[in-house]
């Protein structure tokens, strides 16, 4: 640094202090990262297997730990995946196949029933270096829907993809499809007999229950099913993904958040990765996946910060649930307004851990 208007030992007396500003952006951040303590936990993938009214009370030990295998496979598969040095978006995909295979969660074999009797499912996988998204609603025979979603993004102009047509573009791209008869489990069917019951028994002159319609909320899941999973691979990239069998008893072709670019997924390597769970009407109505990544990149809010601001403006709308999140850096964030979430992390060098209730 030269400073030509200076005496020449002037010049040599701020040159050999080290001609600093202190409010050098530069040095105030290195001063910064001096004084703070390091963060030695990076994680590198996430998964959610719904949340909701989860009390260990009503939870058998054999169950609960059908729960906490389920989470444990998810979370191994999408590691493996990431140890031999494949994308985030393969350890997304691998780790919800996981999840989209087990009739414990409400996805792929365990999906709930609509008012018809049916099982449509939803999905949705987004890149976080590319921020190319795929997703597909209403499908009913396709086995992971999932792979699915990967496919409209990875082999079509398109971002989402529903119904017939989407089963139909599964079948010409090789996905796996199955009998409907496959997704029945006797736990989902039981759950809609008894949600019809309840519907059959509410007050037509509740104007409360006629308000929270109004609000989208008519039709309430007190446990919601959906499964989740954000990764960062080893090059830095990315990816979330989101799958649910929707809401038990839903009628007319209703969608939730889940599939929506923005609402109940998303992923930017600038932010974060982000997979949500709960009453998706209110999930869709604030955007919150990407409300997430904008308070992230617009207000430099970490992870964690973005994550409770997100989930708070939902409680104050009406809506509960929970979602995953995951920075680039390796921050995690998992916050619930629910009894509980079924969860699980895994650290860089393979440590797991999996939590169902609140702590």
């Amino acid at each position: 640094m030269r400073f030509p208007f200076l005496p020449a030992f002037l010049s040599l007396g701020l040159l050999a202090a080290g001609c600093n500003s202190p409010t050098s952006p530069t040095d105030t951040a290195a001063e910064t990262a001096a004084t703070q303590p390091a963060d030695q936990t990076k994680y590198v993938l996430i998964v959610h297997g719904g949340a909701g009214t989860i009390l260990k009370s009503t939870m058998t030990p054999e169950k609960e730990a059908a729960y906490r295998a389920a989470l444990t496979k998810a979370l191994q598969t999408g590691y493996d995946q990431l140890q031999a040095g494949k994308t985030s978006l393969d350890a997304v995909e691998a780790a919800i196949h996981i999840l989209e295979d087990s009739p414990l969660f409400n996805a792929g074999k365990g999906a709930v029933f609509t008012h018809a009797g049916r099982n449509e499912m939803d999905a949705a996988i987004m890149d976080g270096q590319t921020l190319q998204a795929g997703a597909v609603a209403g499908v009913t025979v396709i086995r992971n829907p999932i792979s699915a979603a990967r496919a409209v993004m990875d082999k079509s102009e398109h971002v989402m993809m529903v119904g017939a047509g989407a089963e139909q573009f599964a079948r010409q791209t090789g996905l796996t499809l199955v009998d409907p008869r496959y997704f029945y489990t006797d736990e989902r069917w039981k759950g809609l007999q008894d949600a019809i019951k309840e519907d059959s028994t509410k007050s037509r002159l509740d104007h409360d229950d006629k308000k929270t319609a109004r609000l989208g909320g008519g039709q309430h899941d007190y446990k919601f099913g959906t499964v989740g999973c954000v990764a960062l691979d080893k090059a830095g990239n990315l990816a979330a993904g989101t799958s649910t069998g929707g809401m038990t008893n839903k009628k007319f072709g209703r969608v939730g958040d889940a599939p929506l670019i923005g609402a109940g997924t998303y992923a930017n390597n600038a932010t974060a990765g982000i997979s949500c769970t709960g009453w998706g009407e209110f999930f869709i109505r604030s955007v919150v996946a990407h409300d997430i990544s904008a308070l992230m990149e617009y207000k430099g809010l970490s992870v964690d910060e973005a994550t409770r601001t997100v989930l708070a403006k939902v409680e104050k709308l009406g809506g509960d649930g929970g979602l995953i999140a995951l920075d680039r850096q390796g921050h995690a964030s998992l916050p619930f307004n629910t009894e509980g979430m079924y969860r699980g992390t895994i650290t860089a060098d393979g440590k797991i851990e999996v939590k169902i209730y609140k702590e």
